[in-house]
């Protein structure tokens, strides 16, 4: 009786909360069925990045051009991580919900972005033996409250069943905003900016870890962690972000 009378008591102030604050569409802000849904029209808009595409920067190609292909970029500057995926295109409504999650607070999204990456894995998740977010400098972290990355790779982790290790991985020092540099810019800008803490090294080492960030631009910031990681005994990385930018790639 006691644990019907919660769960009554749950629901009502859910009913409560759709009634005070009614769920809407975060690109269009359109009434919808529950909370974090998306509308039809800007579901439709959003672009999933799906095969074919490059096997190890999963950069999407125009056409199929078979099985294990690489992209020139891959081949002529091979990453420091083993291989990269991404759940959307980095605009229009994948960017809304970027912002959203990162600068309006709206953590409620995490689960859902979340569930599209564990889609867009490609076997990156089953491959790996844990998850660990791109961590902020501990500064942004006290004026932002919570670190995006790390919403978004707690909620994989909750999904998957995977373990989440918080603390493995830091930021040594406090960088610039990468939003408008160039890509060399954001290189320097984030090159020795990460270290693994000595719990870190105990938790990581000879371990196959999942890096798990928001946004993949020029892979400045993935690269910097993915070095640190193997530096302090991570035996491979994979990346998976929510999106990424894509430029005139496609």
């Amino acid at each position: 009786m006691r644990s019907m009378a919660a769960s009554g008591g749950r629901r009502a102030a859910l009913a409560l909360v759709d009634f005070v604050y009614p769920p809407t569409c975060p690109g269009c802000q359109v009434l919808v069925g529950r909370h974090a849904g998306i509308c039809g029209r800007c579901w439709s808009a959003l672009r999933f990045i799906e095969r074919p595409y490059c096997e190890v920067l999963g950069m999407p190609f125009s056409q199929d051009l078979g099985s294990e292909i690489l992209s020139a970029e891959a081949i002529a500057n091979p990453p420091p991580f083993a291989r990269l995926r991404s759940a959307v295109v980095h605009d229009g409504l994948a960017r809304t919900l970027v912002h959203g999650l990162k600068y309006r607070d709206r953590t409620e999204l995490a689960p859902m972005m979340a569930a599209w990456m564990v889609r867009a894995g490609d076997g990156l998740i089953e491959a790996s033996d844990l998850i660990v977010p791109v961590p902020l400098h501990s500064y942004r972290l006290f004026m932002r409250k919570f670190n995006q990355s790390g919403e978004l790779a707690r909620a994989i982790a909750r999904q998957t069943g995977k373990p989440l290790v918080i603390g493995a991985l830091r930021r040594t020092r406090r960088t610039r905003q990468q939003i408008g540099l160039s890509a060399a810019a954001r290189q320097d800008n984030v090159q020795g900016a990460f270290a693994v803490t000595p719990f870190g090294k105990e938790a990581l080492f000879g371990k196959r870890v999942l890096l798990v960030d928001d946004v993949y631009t020029t892979g400045a910031t993935v690269s910097a962690a993915t070095r640190a990681l193997r530096r302090g005994g991570a035996a491979e990385v994979g990346v998976l972000t929510f999106a990424r930018a894509l430029g005139n790639h496609i």
